[in-house]
């Protein structure tokens, strides 16, 4: 069923469609530089719950809602749910997939979950084994900061190496039919350590493992980075950024206009975020907003997206253990027709009320 395999790229033959694409972002996302293009804004970080937790929970599953919606789907139609997020026993992906009577596949990948899922979901849809396929993951700074560093409560310092875990949620619905964007082909990540163990400095453990599965693209598929109109790394922020131009000078391609990272994107400079943003919906809510959307009008023809992941625990950590990488890479490509238009602020408010409507009658509260 696959045209072409080789190494770690999997390209696929029949193309799996983006067909339904949403992503809800936090107070603070919502007042970066991408704001305007998220498809909803929180007012506030508890999303009307009383716990950050449940929260997060609502706000994934209001993401898998919306992008069922804009594929004109409902959510009984959707064949499997795969879906990853940073908690201990990924719960809050779990406790959203009860919202749902469908197949679920729980996974975890760190930061690259939204690749990871979406390359797996594509594989399946390519294989003809399901046809609807709602690939999603979200993170959310008050629940992951908590678990991975300090309590909330005492206010630590924040090194300068340190990132921003996003409050925010991203899906994507795969299918063979309609129009849109194409999944061409994924590229599985290895995992690399390069013995970084500051839980700080996110950036520099995941570096390594972005340069292996972009090098890994390049020679799997024949390209070059100029081949590509937008590469993006996710969260990588500002330090990791650099690291990844080094390592990649190093072993003879040099990165060009074309390469920026969701990290140093998702925020601006003054919002005070050290290097930048980081968590699952950091790249998720880029990807499907900006990267979509513009694929959809065909101002972006071809895009070369690598999430990129720490494989770390807070115990494998506090043991003195050392922090593996992993990245997952998609080429995504446009295909005409392409819209002419970008959705307008009376759509957005209709998808939200079919959103309201949905979650009322599967028993979830809305904000």
């Amino acid at each position: 069923m696959i045209k072409e395999a080789k190494n770690q790229t999997i390209v696929f033959k029949n193309k799996p469609r983006i067909i339904g694409n949403y992503s809800i972002a936090g107070p603070k996302e919502g007042k970066g530089p991408f704001g305007e293009m998220f498809d909803y804004v929180m007012k506030d970080d508890f999303f009307g719950e009383k716990t950050y937790e449940k929260a997060e929970r609502k706000m994934l599953e209001h993401a898998i809602f919306g992008a069922t919606d804009k594929a004109l789907l409902r959510p009984d139609n959707i064949d499997m749910l795969i879906c990853g997020d940073l908690l201990n026993q990924i719960i809050t992906s779990s406790y959203a997939a009860r919202a749902f009577d469908v197949s679920y596949l729980g996974i975890f990948s760190a930061c690259s979950a939204m690749a990871l899922s979406i390359g797996i979901g594509a594989s399946m849809v390519n294989a003809g084994y399901f046809k609807n396929v709602a690939c999603a993951t979200s993170s959310h700074f008050s629940t992951a900061e908590r678990q991975f560093r300090f309590p909330l409560e005492l206010g630590n310092q924040r090194p300068p190496t340190s990132q921003w875990t996003c409050t925010g949620s991203g899906c994507t619905v795969l299918s063979l039919g309609g129009q849109g964007p194409y999944i061409d082909s994924v590229t599985f990540g290895k995992a690399m350590d390069y013995g970084v163990c500051d839980v700080n400095n996110m950036g520099a453990a995941m570096a390594p493992a972005a340069m292996e599965t972009m090098i890994s693209v390049f020679k799997d598929t024949k390209t070059k980075p100029e081949d590509y109109d937008l590469i993006l790394t996710g969260d990588l922020g500002k330090l990791g950024a650099e690291i990844l131009l080094d390592l990649m000078e190093e072993r003879g391609y040099k990165l060009g206009k074309n390469y920026c990272d969701c990290g140093q994107m998702i925020f601006y400079h003054d919002q005070n975020v050290l290097m930048g943003g980081s968590g699952c919906g950091c790249s998720a809510t880029i990807f499907n907003s900006y990267v979509v959307e513009r694929l959809k009008t065909g101002q972006l023809k071809k895009v070369l997206y690598i999430a990129t992941g720490a494989l770390l625990s807070t115990t494998a950590c506090q043991q003195g253990e050392s922090i593996p990488g992993i990245a997952h890479a998609l080429v995504v490509k446009a295909s005409p027709p392409f819209e002419e238009r970008t959705v307008t602020k009376k759509e957005k408010q209709q998808f939200a009320e079919n959103i309201k409507k949905q979650l009322k009658k599967y028993n979830v509260e809305g904000e």
